[in-house]
């Protein structure tokens, strides 16, 4: 088993990373996930949403992989996620459901407040990687680890990247609202 733990600070709130992770995907920097299904949707009390999803990722597998494991497909992933917004954290709990049999993959991840900025948001992100019944099993793990970490920064790059398309669809919001407003003070004082 290989463990791959990390941590990054958002220079943005919380509410805002938070609405932002929601609406990660798809995003350019990680194409790999193409769709996202929701199971289940709950809340179990005021301020406290759970949720499962399935994700959908194609890796497009080297094909030394591909020969070893015998599989290209789309592969599946469960995510359950916890929003709670009284205690302002936000939890997700993943595992790969394909190919389970020869590699696990577990990953914990939380964001919550800066504890001394409340304009920054800090992630905080750890895996666990399991491969079993097949040659070369620590090569993998480490294999599967570096991708991961590559991985992250585009997740984190995918943050940013919703962030700003928030504040672009403000700006042409207040701006639309501006000329619509101007229109209409012209057209009034006619």
């Amino acid at each position: 088993m290989k463990i791959w733990t990390s941590e990054h600070t958002f220079k943005h709130p919380w509410e805002t990373v938070v609405q932002a992770a929601w609406q990660k995907y798809p995003n350019p920097m990680n194409p790999s996930v193409v769709g996202i299904d929701t199971v289940e949707c709950s809340v179990e009390k005021p301020g406290k949403l759970l949720m499962h999803r399935i994700l959908s990722t194609e890796w497009g597998w080297p094909n030394w992989v591909t020969s070893l494991i015998g599989f290209n497909g789309a592969c599946y992933v469960s995510e359950h996620s916890e929003v709670d917004l009284s205690n302002k954290l936000m939890k997700l709990e993943s595992r790969n459901i394909t190919l389970s049999n020869l590699v696990t993959i577990d990953e914990r991840i939380t964001y919550i407040p800066h504890s001394t900025d409340p304009n920054s948001t800090v992630l905080k992100s750890e895996s666990y990687v399991t491969v079993k019944g097949v040659p070369m099993t620590s090569y993998l793990e480490d294999t599967i680890k570096k991708t991961m970490s590559s991985k992250a920064g585009q997740g984190r790059q995918a943050i940013e990247w919703v962030i700003s398309k928030f504040k672009e669809e403000t700006y042409d919001l207040k701006r639309k609202t501006r000329e619509e407003f101007d229109g209409m003070t012209r057209f009034s004082s006619l």
